[in-house]
């Protein structure tokens, strides 16, 4: 798809499906609807082999071609393993380099982050969030491979 998809529902819409069309995905619950003639959301869950799961949420600026706000969480089974947030910390120095965007991590996930480098407001973030899940899976092959 050429351009910025997030320049309509339509778009948008149809890089998700487009996206979500993997070998390691088992289903998705992840729909995109307009609020308004020029807003939406984008909210659901891709579910993976070997119990990953991300749960999601976007608030797009269709107008603006802009990710408004968004959310994402990583699981395996029903440990979740990171989130991803644009809850500004500006009383946070590590976080100066990718402010607001920021990872959350173990230990104490709730309060332990990390600059989140390639997340952005102007572009889809889903590309990177579902490859970095598919390098945890193909890493979990190597460290337990399958009978």
């Amino acid at each position: 798809m050429s351009g910025n998809p997030l320049g309509s529902v339509a778009k948008y819409s149809q890089f998700v499906a487009e996206l979500l069309n993997r070998p390691d995905t088992i289903r998705s619950t992840i729909t995109v609807w307009s609020i308004s003639p020029y807003t939406g959301i984008a909210e659901g869950e891709l579910f993976f082999i070997n119990g990953f799961r991300l749960r999601m949420r976007e608030e797009i600026d269709f107008d603006e071609l802009l990710i408004t706000s968004y959310g994402y969480e990583v699981y395996q089974e029903a440990e979740k393993l990171y989130w991803y947030d644009d809850f500004p910390h500006p009383n946070d120095p590590t976080l100066a380099t990718t402010h607001p965007h920021h990872k959350h991590v173990p230990p104490n996930i709730k309060r332990n982050r990390v600059p989140a480098p390639g997340l952005s407001f102007t572009k889809p973030n889903l590309p990177q969030i579902i490859e970095e899940i598919e390098r945890l899976i193909a890493r979990r092959k190597v460290d337990k491979p399958q009978k």
